[in-house]
C-alpha cells in the first residue's frame, strides 16, 4: 500500500500529520478546489460562514468530523492557514500549501494539534480525503456537489479510512 502521508509528535501529547500528493491540474483549478465551498463538497466537506481572513466557518467533514474554523492566511494561488476549534482544548491547525510543477501541481496538507495517539486515524484520514480530490478533479465537470456519480456514500469512505488506518498504525512516528 503507497502512503501519501508522515506523523510526528509536537510533544508527549500532540502530533502532526503530513499528506502530499500531485495532481494533473493547474494550481488555480487546486486552489478552487480546496478554498471554494462547491468544489470543497464534492471532496472533503460541506463548509459555510464568513469566507474571508479572520472569518469563521462551519466545516462538516466526509470524514463525520464537524465544527467551527477561523481563516488565519489565505495567499491564493498557494497558502491556506486554519485553525479549527479556535479557543478550545483540542484546537488544531490545518494548512495547505500548493506549487505549480509544469501543468501539474503538487498540494501538501499539514494538520497540528492532533492526539499522538491517534495520527494513524488522522493520516488514514487525510490520505482518503487527498485520494478523493484526485477523484473530483479528474471528473471535472461532471463532478458535482455531493460527489461523483451521484453520491459517494460515508460507508465508501469509512471502508477506505479503516484500510488505511491499519498501515499507518504499523508506520513509525517521528
Amino acid at each position: 500500500m503507497n502512503l501519501i502521508g508522515t506523523m510526528r509528535a509536537l510533544d508527549e501529547t500532540r502530533g502532526a500529520v503530513r499528506v502530499e500528493d500531485v495532481y494533473d491540474t493547474d494550481i488555480d483549478d487546486l486552489w478552487a478546489s480546496c478554498t471554494t465551498p462547491d468544489r470543497l463538497a464534492r471532496w472533503i466537506a460541506q463548509v459555510s460562514g464568513e469566507l474571508r481572513v479572520g472569518g469563521t466557518v462551519q466545516l462538516v467533514f466526509t470524514s463525520s468530523w464537524n465544527g467551527s474554523a477561523r481563516i488565519e492566511i489565505c495567499e491564493p494561488p498557494g497558502h491556506l492557514l486554519i485553525t479549527s476549534e479556535p479557543g478550545a482544548e483540542d484546537e488544531g491547525q490545518l494548512e495547505a500549501w500548493l506549487t505549480a510543477e509544469g501543468s501539474r501541481t503538487r498540494l501538501v496538507v499539514e494538520e497540528r494539534g492532533l492526539p499522538v495517539d491517534k495520527l494513524h486515524h488522522y493520516g488514514a484520514g487525510w490520505q482518503a480525503h487527498l485520494e478523493d480530490l484526485g477523484r473530483s478533479l479528474a471528473l471535472g465537470g461532471a463532478a458535482h456537489q455531493g460527489g461523483w456519480s451521484g453520491e459517494r456514500p460515508a460507508t465508501a469512505w469509512h471502508e477506505r479510512w479503516t484500510e488505511l488506518s491499519s498501515a499507518y498504525e504499523a508506520t513509525k512516528v517521528d
